[in-house]
């Protein structure tokens, strides 16, 4: 078996790529669900957020089910792409790419904290839908916990800059003073309530909130002291509006070319910023060529975050260490499961013989007391216990090497694993039978 990784982010591949297979919470559902479908997946885990997607996959002969990965993905996400895009990464490199992930090294913004919560849910996911095993569960829960301590550990975080917050900083450097504009945030999840919260921050006395369930617009603008605005009237509030940003999980464009046209010619030449963080876009590109609009997405914010970087980056190889000494111990880990399956019979195979023959011996034994009948039943065990201490020691001491399927099958063959214990315990005789 072998754990491997397919994806793409912010480095290898743009907005207009991304968005193609930005895939919301149902859609990975969705997605899980038929993969579990398949014979050729053991386990699998879908991670997609506005700067990435990835499919972790633990495969039987990653081979040959790469390239049917790659189908997979393509169907799932309705689209055809170029390689050049996606990266895959094996094994260690792929345990060392998710604790990176994690730990928000692999991120737009470095240090930013949201990722791990994204880690969470979409392990939390894909275990509830009974798609992760060992591997996955070993490794999704020790990359969180490797997330937690780079950010304990380290100040990776400090004075770190979300993209919601980078869209904000944006804002002010176009706008200057912020608290004379009319703000406009179209969304009401997560990343709107990050964004206007950063925006009564810097100095922003109210702002206007909408999103296509007026209830969350509603809640969201109470938390900030602002103005709810039913979604079918957004449009006609952005004559107003200086600056628009929107985060919403629509599946097409909220904002077009030809709408926005319209709303120009009642402004009166007024200039008006447009930031578009959602994954997909919520802005028709083409909106940026119209005279008096400027309009930013994603991968426009990377200028800001970078001006932050520098600042993060000596922790960030504080941070690296670390992760380089949780993927020695994760991979010493593993070095013990593939022999664990061979232990594990052994194991059950004299539980089952010790339980048969203390059973048979305390019907001979007659009327014992219950303490009697405990000291006996303590003595099988301890018994079993150090007969079996020492082939589990050398079981142990081969796992990952060389020797590893020698002794595999010496053991088998020995303490006859693959013979089903009734039938060999129909062919015992005893003494006092």
């Amino acid at each position: 078996m072998q754990l491997v990784v397919l994806g793409l982010n912010h480095r290898t591949a743009p907005v207009n790529i991304r968005e193609c297979f930005s895939f919301p919470e149902e859609r990975v559902k969705w997605s899980l669900k038929r993969i579990k479908g398949y014979d050729r997946w053991l386990e699998a885990v879908i991670l997609s957020t506005c700067n990435r997607t990835e499919l972790y996959a633990v495969l039987e002969n990653p081979e040959v089910e790469l390239r049917f990965i790659k189908r997979v993905l393509a169907y799932l996400s309705g689209k055809d792409y170029s390689e050049e895009h996606f990266y895959i990464y094996e094994g260690e490199d792929c345990i060392r790419h998710l604790f990176n992930v994690a730990s928000s090294l692999d991120s737009l913004v470095l240090g930013e904290g949201q990722i791990l919560s994204q880690v969470k849910n979409a392990y939390n996911i894909a275990r509830n839908l009974g798609l992760t095993g060992t591997l996955l569960n070993t490794v999704f829960n020790k990359a969180i916990a490797v997330g937690k301590r780079v950010r304990t550990e380290t100040k990776i975080a400090y004075n770190s800059v979300s993209v919601a917050s980078a869209a904000v900083d944006l804002a002010g450097e176009i706008m200057g003073d912020l608290s004379l504009a009319n703000v406009l945030v179209v969304g009401a999840g997560a990343m709107s309530e990050l964004t206007a919260k950063h925006l009564i921050e810097t100095g922003v006395s109210t702002i206007f909130v909408s999103n296509r369930n007026h209830e969350r617009a509603k809640s969201l603008a109470e938390r900030f002291h602002g103005v709810a605005i039913p979604f079918e009237e957004f449009m006609t509030l952005s004559v107003n509006a200086d600056i628009i940003i929107t985060s919403t999980g629509a599946p097409h464009y909220i904002i077009t070319l030809h709408d926005m046209a319209h709303v120009l010619k009642e402004r009166a030449g007024r200039p008006l910023v447009i930031i578009d963080i959602a994954m997909p876009r919520d802005v028709e590109p083409e909106v940026g060529a119209l005279n008096g609009v400027t309009l930013y997405n994603i991968d426009d914010l990377e200028a800001v975050v970078d001006a932050n970087r520098e600042l993060r980056e000596n922790e960030a190889h504080v941070a690296r260490a670390i992760i380089e000494d949780e993927v020695v111990v994760l991979l010493e880990r593993f070095a013990y499961l593939s022999m664990r399956p061979v232990m594990s019979k052994l194991q059950d195979k004299m539980e089952f013989l010790r339980d048969k023959l203390l059973k048979r011996s305390m019907s001979k034994l007659g009327n014992l007391t219950d303490t009697e009948k405990r000291v006996v039943e303590q003595l099988t065990k301890t018994l079993v216990r150090k007969m079996l201490r020492e082939p589990m020691r050398a079981m142990n001491s081969v796992a990952g090497t060389a020797q590893e399927t020698e002794y595999k099958d010496f053991i088998t063959k020995v303490y006859l694993l693959n013979q089903d214990e009734e039938d060999e315990d129909e062919k015992e005789t005893y003494d006092w039978d």
